[in-house]
């Protein structure tokens, strides 16, 4: 059987709640789709090549983003950044189900569904048109334990800090903020430094599993930024937490 060329077009939120289908058509073109540069990827018996361009209306192809398809099981397939076409391509094995998002700092709303067929050496196209929305509030990385009065992680918070790390490790141009804060409980001077070491230590562990320090900066703000009353033990608990923020590059 001949490559299987298909394309959608769909209009997408970046990383907005609500999730929308796919509706594919047949359509001459897919086989040769690149972008910028020439295709590195080529579909086989086993593996559909899944070709996206990502537009803003009005503004034409964005540059910087990840997809990501996540399969029945779990397992996950990122493209590359987009290009300056808004291009970007990725194998996926066929006879599967997929959800795609957009790559995130800690969401995954699922932004549309494709079904690749079972049919050898697939050829999809994808074209996602989205509206932009603002810079989400910051990621609270819920789950992040230390020693007390310590900044020495417990090594079961590093599932969490694995999300981060996954961000950074394929959205490659991302740089972060990590910022530490305490409750109001003991000397505030000492919440303020401890939140930083805190801050720090995140910091540390990613650049353990090969994260660029320099895309990653760190702050702590003690107990001066609360997200809940400091009169109960559930509010200081949430109170004491590590945030991340991905630094926003200024949109032309």
């Amino acid at each position: 059987m001949h490559p299987l060329v298909t394309i959608a077009v769909a209009t997408l939120a970046l990383a907005s709640p609500d999730a929308n289908d796919f509706v594919l058509h047949d359509s001459g073109g897919s086989k040769g789709a690149h972008g910028a540069s020439a295709s590195k990827i080529e579909a086989t018996k086993r593996d559909a090549a899944m070709k996206f361009v990502v537009i803003e209306k009005d503004k034409g192809p964005v540059k910087g983003v990840v997809i990501c398809l996540t399969s029945p099981l779990g397992t996950k397939y990122f493209t590359e950044e987009t290009d300056a076409e808004g291009y970007a391509e990725v194998l996926v094995p066929v006879a599967q189900k997929y959800d795609v998002t957009y790559l995130s700092l800690g969401r995954r709303d699922v932004a549309a569904t494709v079904t690749v067929t079972d049919a050898p050496k697939q050829s999809v196209k994808l074209t996602l048109r989205f509206k932009r929305l603002p810079p989400p509030p910051p990621f609270v990385l819920t789950g992040i334990t230390f020693d007390t009065g310590k900044a020495t992680i417990h090594s079961e918070s590093y599932d969490r800090l694995d999300v981060v790390y996954e961000f950074m490790a394929h959205k490659k141009s991302a740089k972060v903020e990590i910022s530490g804060h305490t409750d109001n409980a003991g000397n505030r001077k000492a919440n303020k430094v401890l939140s930083a070491k805190r801050a720090e230590a995140c910091r540390t562990y990613l650049v353990s599993k090969g994260i660029d320090g320099i895309r990653i900066t760190t702050v702590g703000h003690g107990d001066e930024r609360p997200i809940a009353p400091n009169d109960t033990d559930e509010g200081r608990q949430k109170n004491r937490r590590i945030e991340v923020v991905e630094q926003q590059t200024p949109t032309p």
